[in-house]
């Protein structure tokens, strides 16, 4: 792992408790306001929008002081840290790179590119129910697609910026896309979405116990199960989740999410039914479950696949905010196919996307350069590999990677 210079990554031995059962990471949330596992952390979301952002973490392992009594990454000079006097950080100065181009942006880069594929979607909605209708095999494969397709966009796509208000620079509305997009379109619940991703996710990337990823390992799975055939399962396990998360909520809010989850999957069935003309309930259900779990396999696998493997730290032990999304996150090549459904945050845009998760899929996509360019010029990790790379790294390893927990690593500045 390439670290700037003057530092070094250490990993400190083995987390203790099982891969499943790190600390709460389940990312349930608790009434007084305190981190899942009971460590009295109030759980916050670190998501700075493009001012600057320092985080927490500065007394972590591997900062000194310079001269003027401002913390930066021992081993590095002031000009190397990008700090200028030694009081601006390495997170405001790309803050500031950033915050130009969006200035410069258009509404239309900022929300209508991914808003127009979104209403695409929407609008491709009656060709792939009609498509169904056909008894030939190549318009019904077609129907299978273009819904399958529509599903993911909506509900990955769709729910990943609603819960990031990234759909709309209004408040209101963000909660109204949230809503339609995570609990319509996804069957699961908009707060424990929203708490899960952006408070613990983003707020604690690869923070062992709060951010780890570790929701996503089945370790009781063999690889190949886990890898090939428990992704078809996504669309019958999601709203299950989600109903087991609901005693975390008010009694209104379960109310609207179960509305919501059972008018999205029953108007999904009835139009099989009705507008599809399938015959028999249970082939209605099949299809249902082919079209919602058609991208499940790579919507699993980029999961897993940016995030485990990389640096983990201790919570009490992170560094800032910059290196900590720079070592523990990873970008995936782009693809036609998954930058639509998933959108550029999920896929090569993802590093950009855990430093400002306020941006649009087609902004993080516009400020790439600039977040690689300037990461690369202080001699920051910026991770890149391929999709196929990283299957063939999480079948060899699987055991190491989705079943033991994961080594911490500690950045230590070298004396």
């Amino acid at each position: 792992m390439p670290l700037g210079d003057g530092e070094v990554a250490r990993r400190r031995g083995q987390h203790n408790s099982g891969a499943t059962g790190l600390g709460g990471t389940r990312g349930e949330p608790h009434e007084d306001g305190t981190a899942p596992g009971g460590s009295g952390m109030e759980v916050t979301a670190e998501e700075p929008q493009l001012g600057p952002a320092l985080g927490d973490g500065d007394a972590a392992a591997g900062w000194g002081e310079d001269a003027g009594g401002g913390l930066q990454p021992a081993g590095m000079e002031p000009e190397q840290f990008g700090v200028l006097g030694g009081e601006e950080s390495l997170m405001a100065e790309l803050s500031e790179r950033v915050q130009k181009v969006v200035k410069s942006s258009s509404w239309w880069e900022r929300h209508g590119v991914d808003a127009s594929i979104l209403a695409c979607s929407l609008l491709a909605l009656p060709a792939g129910f009609l498509c169904l209708r056909s008894a030939r095999a190549v318009p019904f494969l077609a129907g299978i697609l273009i819904l399958g397709v529509v599903h993911h966009t909506l509900s990955v796509k769709g729910s990943h910026l609603a819960s990031h208000n990234a759909l709309s620079e209004s408040k209101s509305w963000g909660k109204v896309w949230a809503v339609f997009f995570i609990e319509l379109c996804s069957a699961f619940t908009a707060e424990q979405a929203t708490y899960n991703h952006v408070k613990l996710h983003h707020g604690y990337t690869n923070v062992i116990g709060l951010g780890d990823s570790s929701t996503w390992k089945l370790p009781f799975l063999n690889r190949y199960v886990y890898m090939f055939v428990a992704p078809l399962a996504v669309p019958i396990i999601t709203p299950l989740v989600a109903l087991g998360l609901l005693r975390n909520v008010g009694l209104k809010v379960a109310a609207r999410t179960v509305c919501c989850m059972s008018l999205g999957l029953y108007c999904h069935y009835w139009l099989l039914l009705h507008a599809s003309a399938f015959q028999s309930p249970w082939s209605a259900l099949l299809c249902m479950l082919l079209t919602r779990s058609l991208l499940a396999h790579p919507y699993i696998h980029v999961n897993i696949f940016q995030h485990i493997g990389l640096p983990m730290f201790a919570a009490d032990r992170k560094p800032k905010r910059i290196h900590l999304m720079s070592l523990g996150v990873l970008n995936l090549p782009r693809n036609a196919l998954l930058d639509w459904a998933f959108g550029h945050s999920l896929i090569s845009c993802h590093v950009e996307h855990h430093l400002f998760p306020g941006l649009s899929d087609n902004m993080c996509l516009k400020i790439k350069p600039v977040v690689s360019q300037y990461l690369k010029e202080k001699k920051l990790p910026y991770n890149e590999d391929t999709y196929g790379a990283r299957l063939r790294l999480f079948l060899r390893q699987y055991e190491e990677l989705m079943v033991h927990a994961p080594p911490i690593t500690e950045l230590v500045g070298i004396q």
